[in-house]
């Protein structure tokens, strides 16, 4: 995997995190389709990958605090497991307008990295049983793909199994 430059206007928090801690990625651009409702696995069609390799970004409020919850695009939030992951009872998801307000992303673009305020983040396991995986890099028709474990690192994440299939 090679480290990508910010190209072709591609650059972006994300990457620009990733480019400053020296971490190895590729970005993956695809066509966005404006009608698109899921935005993961569109990303997933798009690039041919599988989806449990595609992870997408929510923000939820826990124990009124925002965090972040990193999942394969093929499930959905566990949110009573991210709650407990984070050491709350409780977890609901955040308001978008809220969600790109702090995060500095549009929903469908949302990337764990360069947020605008560092949130608690939980990476859901399944995330380590790839060499690599994918996830937004911060815009609508860009994937990131980096091994998980610099993911958490950079995050300063916790994992834990917070994923649950439909």
């Amino acid at each position: 995997m090679s480290k990508s430059r910010n190209k072709g206007g591609q650059g972006t928090p994300a990457t620009v995190a990733l480019t400053q801690a020296k971490v190895g990625f590729t970005l993956h651009p695809y066509e966005h389709d404006a009608n698109a409702q899921a935005y993961g696995e569109e990303a997933a069609d798009a690039l041919g990958v599988p989806y449990e390799r595609i992870f997408k970004t929510l923000v939820a409020e826990v124990e009124g605090g925002l965090a972040v919850a990193v999942v394969p695009v093929a499930g959905k939030l566990d949110l009573k497991a991210f709650a407990a992951a984070l050491g709350g009872k409780r977890a609901a998801m955040a308001e978008a307008a809220k969600v790109e307000r702090v995060t500095g992303y549009v929903v469908g673009g949302i990337s764990p990295l360069g947020q605008r305020k560092a949130l608690p983040t939980v990476v859901d396991a399944s995330a380590l049983e790839f060499d690599t995986i994918y996830f937004s890099a911060g815009r609508r028709g860009l994937q990131i793909e980096t091994a998980p474990a610099e993911l958490v690192r950079l995050t300063r994440a916790t994992t834990a199994p917070i994923g649950k299939t439909d």
